[in-house]
C-alpha cells in the first residue's frame, strides 16, 4: 500500500489490518530468561594465530586457563583462532563437530595429527571444564560429517565441559573493494540457517560471528529472545576495522540495550589477512567498558548486569517500538502459539 494514507480518525486497530500478526508487538513467549548473576567478569582472549595448529590450540588453552585464574567467569576466543584466516586454510584445518544433542565430552584431548580427531573442540571442552568457565569458543572451520560442507562455527561450552550451543555463521563475509581488499568466504564456506540464543551460568547469550554484527535484525531477534549479552567473535580487517568495528558494536548495544562483546585475533606481521584486533566490551548504554590495540592480549571487563534493566527502565524502547508499522517476526513464537 505504498503511498496510501489512512486518516487518523479512521485508522483501524493494528491487529485488524490485513496480514498483520498481532504478536509482532509482543515479545516471544519464552523471552524471560533466568536471572543472571549480578556481576560477571569477562575475558576476551586476543590470540596470536599462525599456521601451526597445535601451537594455536596450546596458546588458546593457556589463555583460557589464565583468564580463569584471573577471575573470569565468561571467556571468549576470536574468530578462526585455530588457523590462518584464508580460504585455502579452512578445508585443511576443519574439524567435525557433533550437534548439541549428540555431543559426548571427550575423555582427553585428541591427537592433533589424527585424521578423525577434533582437537580444537576437544581442547575447548576440557579447558572449560578445568577452568570452570562459560566458554564462547570463538570460531573454527567445521566440516559437516554428512555433507562435507564447510562452516564457520562457534561452540559454546558450560563449566562442566558440555557443549550447550553451536552457531554457524549466518552472514558470510563477501567483500570486494577495488584496490583495497577482496575476500569471499562463500568461495569455501556455507552459511548457517539459524540464530543462536543459549542460557548459561552467566546469563542468556546471543551468539554471532563477525559479519553477523552488521545486521541489526539479527541482534534485535536475539534480544527479543531474552539475550542479556551479544557475543561476536570476529576478525575485521584494517580497511573496515578503523571505521566500522567499534561503531557496529556500539550500534548493536544501542539497538538492543544489551552488553556486546567482540573478540578478534591479534594482528600478525606477514599474514595475508591483517586483522584489526581491538577486542572490545561494550555496555548496554553503548559505553566502552574495555578495549585493546592490535597486539596479543586479554581484555577483561566486569559486566554489572543490573545495568540492562536500569537502561531499559530509563529508555523503554521495547515498549515504544512500533511493531504495527514495522514487524520483526519471531517465527519460534508463532510456532509456539
Amino acid at each position: 500500500r505504498r503511498g496510501s494514507v489512512v486518516p487518523a480518525a479512521a485508522s483501524p486497530s493494528p491487529d485488524a489490518l490485513p496480514g498483520r500478526i498481532p504478536a509482532a508487538r509482543v515479545p516471544a513467549p519464552d523471552r524471560t530468561a533466568p536471572a543472571p548473576p549480578s556481576r560477571v567478569k569477562v575475558a576476551l582472549c586476543q590470540l596470536a594465530v599462525g599456521a601451526d595448529k597445535p601451537a594455536n590450540i596450546a596458546g588458546a588453552r593457556e589463555a583460557i586457563l589464565d583468564a580463569a585464574r584471573d577471575g573470569a567467569a565468561l571467556v571468549v576466543l576470536p574468530e578462526m583462532w585455530n588457523c590462518p584466516y584464508a580460504n585455502e586454510s579452512f578445508p585443511a584445518y576443519a574439524e567435525v563437530v557433533a550437534s548439541v544433542e549428540d555431543w559426548t565430552a571427550p575423555e582427553s584431548e585428541s591427537e592433533p595429527d589424527s585424521e578423525s580427531a577434533s582437537p580444537s573442540v576437544a581442547m575447548l571442552s576440557n579447558a572449560a571444564k578445568e577452568a570452570g568457565v562459560v566458554l564462547v569458543g570463538g570460531s573454527i572451520p567445521e566440516r559437516c560429517a554428512t555433507t562435507g560442507a564447510l562452516y564457520n562455527t562457534c561452540c559454546v561450552f558450560s563449566g562442566d565441559g558440555s557443549l550447550v550451543a553451536k552457531h554457524r555463521k549466518t552472514h558470510l563475509f563477501d567483500l570486494d573493494i577495488p584496490g583495497e581488499i577482496s575476500f569471499k568466504e562463500s568461495d569455501t564456506l556455507t552459511q548457517g540457517e539459524s540464530l543462536t540464543v543459549v542460557d548459561t551460568a552467566v546469563g542468556r547469550l546471543g551468539v554471532g560471528i563477525c559479519f553477523d554484527v552488521r545486521f541489526p535484525e539479527m541482534a534485535l531477534a536475539m534480544a527479543n529472545r531474552g539475550a542479556h549479552v551479544l557475543v561476536y567473535p570476529g576478525a575485521f580487517n584494517t580497511v573496515t576495522g578503523p571505521l566500522h568495528w567499534e561503531l557496529l558494536q556500539r550500534a548493536r548495544a544501542v539497538d538492543t540495550q544489551c552488553f556486546v562483546l567482540t573478540c578478534s585475533p591479534a594482528r600478525m606481521e606477514g599474514a595475508s589477512y591483517q586483522a584489526w584486533g581491538h577486542s572490545t566490551a561494550v555496555g548496554p548504554f553503548a559505553e566502552i567498558l574495555a578495549t585493546a590495540d592490535e597486539r596479543p592480549t586479554t581484555v577483561t571487563a566486569t559486566m554489572e548486569m543490573e545495568d540492562i534493566a536500569r537502561r531499559r527502565r530509563n529508555m523503554p524502547l521495547e515498549h515504544q517500538r512500533r511493531g504495527d508499522l514495522y514487524a520483526l517476526h519471531d517465527l519460534d513464537a508463532e510456532t509456539e502459539k
